[in-house]
């Protein structure tokens, strides 16, 4: 049995806990334990981390603990590293790469560190074969990653690769995409599940859509890509293409229940190519209009969940002549007449870094829930629209 971190954007931590559970039930030795700030810890089998691999929408990827220490100082550091058995997952033949993050770590340089955690693992293989393996940062076969808080260093070999947002079916982006882990997160923080409507009015290159399809398909997020621990030493194919072999897949809608739309008529025509490379075998409407003009899509209210422009961006959404904050106010006040009269019993989830969205809307949050996408703090805004009782109140005072 191991000990597994998986890592996730900040302010996902209970979502993932709660896909981590579901996962646990494919499992008889796969457990969730507590969740900390930037992911969860489980554990479980070997096995346990191919299943986390294939079915975590939301998790970055998946750690398996080889070590954890007290320590003082580097020395101690590159002396757990080098008792560590490395020739029983990799060979001196795969390229290696060492990340190393710290909280409140008493040691100056994390650079220094992360060399002496590099040396440890090459003089291990060093002093048994006479032969060392060579350091790829950008396409390693064996990523090793190293964390340190105030007292403690642990020491974890990476089962994933790539990071796990990267799905294996993108092949283009529109500008500043949403990662696919993040969307996964934000679809299930609002409650929406397969069969419900769902409408991205703001879709750019359909990243919310493909996760939604992919959920209702039954497309697990890991099926379309390879992993690290299929490059490990004694790595047996069988279970885990049984693994994947059993997934069945849920039948096709017979109706359309995902709809988006955007401005840009490229955006659509990726979103479109995107949904076909993400395996998306029924039909998913999608319009070019702008966003202030939309209709709901369905008689059937649903949830509305959007990551809009802010910034630049917005300025390819209208007048780009205008001062940007001019645009930015013109843009939302259409918007939100379209909201209140057209979405009436819709719940609508705007994902933004613009923490003043909802006085640009004039509409009153029923929530807001603070999220990462990446170093940027933004809000997840829930906006319940029920005729009538949307409107912010002009006296109350300003919210951040």
């Amino acid at each position: 049995m191991a000990s597994y971190f998986c890592p996730c954007p900040r302010g996902m931590e209970a979502a993932l806990a709660e896909e981590l559970g579901e996962i646990a039930l494919l499992s008889t030795t796969m457990k969730v334990h507590n969740q900390v700030p930037g992911g969860v810890h489980c554990s479980g089998d070997l096995l346990d981390s191919y299943r986390i691999n294939l079915h975590s929408r939301i998790a970055s990827r998946v750690l398996m603990r080889m070590a954890v220490t007290g320590y003082q100082n580097e020395n101690d550091i590159y002396d757990l590293v080098l008792a560590q058995q490395w020739e029983d997952w990799f060979t001196y033949d795969h390229t290696i790469r060492v990340d190393v993050t710290a909280v409140k770590s008493p040691l100056k340089s994390l650079e220094f560190t992360t060399l002496k955690i590099k040396d440890a693992i090459c003089d291990r293989f060093r002093d048994q074969f006479d032969k060392r393996p060579s350091v790829n940062t950008k396409e390693p076969d064996m990523r090793i990653v190293g964390f340190l808080d105030a007292r403690q260093f642990i020491i974890y070999l990476d089962t994933s690769g790539e990071a796990l947002f990267k799905r294996g079916w993108r092949e283009e982006t529109g500008d500043a995409p949403l990662r696919e882990n993040l969307a996964a997160g934000l679809l299930r923080v609002s409650g929406w599940k397969p069969g419900m409507p769902l409408f991205d009015p703001m879709c750019g290159s359909g990243t919310i859509l493909c996760e939604a399809a992919q959920m209702v398909q039954g497309i697990p997020p890991g099926a379309r890509r390879r992993f690290a621990f299929e490059a490990f030493n004694d790595f047996d194919p069988a279970p885990w293409n049984e693994m994947k072999n059993s997934i069945k897949a849920n039948p096709l809608p017979a109706s359309p229940t995902i709809f988006g739309s955007d401005i840009s008529g490229d955006m659509v025509e990726m979103t479109r190519h995107n949904l076909k490379c993400a395996g998306i075998m029924f039909d998913v409407p999608l319009k070019q209009i702008e966003a202030q003009e939309v209709k709901a899509p369905t008689e059937q209210p649903g949830i509305l969940l959007t990551n809009p422009p802010y910034g630049e961006r917005i300025g390819v959404r209208g007048d780009s002549t205008m001062p940007e904050d001019e645009l930015a106010t013109s843009f939302y006040s259409a918007l939100s007449t379209t909201l209140k009269q057209r979405f009436a019993g819709w719940t609508v989830f705007l994902f933004t870094a613009d923490l003043g969205l909802p006085k640009l809307l004039r509409l009153k949050e029923s929530r807001k829930t603070p999220f990462f996408n990446g170093a940027l703090e933004c809000r997840l805004f829930r906006f319940d629209m029920v005729a009538g009782f949307n409107r912010r109140e002009a006296a109350k005072p300003k919210e951040v």
